[in-house]
Formats: C-alpha cells, sequence, structure tokens
C-alpha cells in the first residue's frame, strides 16, 4: 500500500495544514466536510501539494519531518517551487 504525505491551505487565513494518508480522496472529504478537528475551523481548504511515498509508515515519518523546524523550512522551499506567487 502506498502512502501520501500532503499539503492543504486556508482559503481564509492561507496557513497550511500537513497530513498523511494511504487514501487522499476520503481525506479530502473528511476535510471539507470539517470531520478533521484541526481544520475544521479554517474552511474552505484546498490542496496544494501531494507527495506519494512506497508506504504510509514513510507518509507518516515524512509528515512528522515536515511538521518540524527543518522540515517547515524546506516545504516553504518546495511549495515556493510549485506554487505562484501570491
Amino acid at each position: 500500500m502506498t502512502g501520501l504525505v500532503y499539503v492543504l491551505q486556508s482559503v481564509k487565513d492561507k496557513r497550511t495544514y500537513v497530513g498523511s494518508t494511504s487514501d487522499l480522496e476520503r481525506r479530502l472529504l473528511q476535510h471539507g466536510q470539517g470531520l478533521v478537528r484541526s481544520t475544521r475551523n479554517r474552511r474552505p481548504l484546498r490542496l496544494i501539494y501531494k507527495e506519494e511515498l512506497s508506504s504510509l509508515f514513510e507518509a507518516r515519518v515524512k509528515e512528522k519531518y515536515y511538521k518540524s523546524c527543518s522540515g517547515r523550512k524546506k516545504l516553504a522551499i518546495i511549495l515556493a517551487s510549485v506554487m505562484p506567487p501570491w
């Protein structure tokens, strides 16, 4: 089973959320319906980045890294290269 790390951005406050899953469609539906406590009050959200990994375990490890200080810096560089400037 493959894993996926994804980044959502709040349209409301422009803040980002990093998560991991094995089923992105289901997870995005949960976020959109307000079933995820950490993003419930920041809807609407849009998917701005996804990264496929070979396992859910690897995706969870990468999610934890992206939530660290050095990981946030690395993610900012990645996002700057794939997103249009605001």
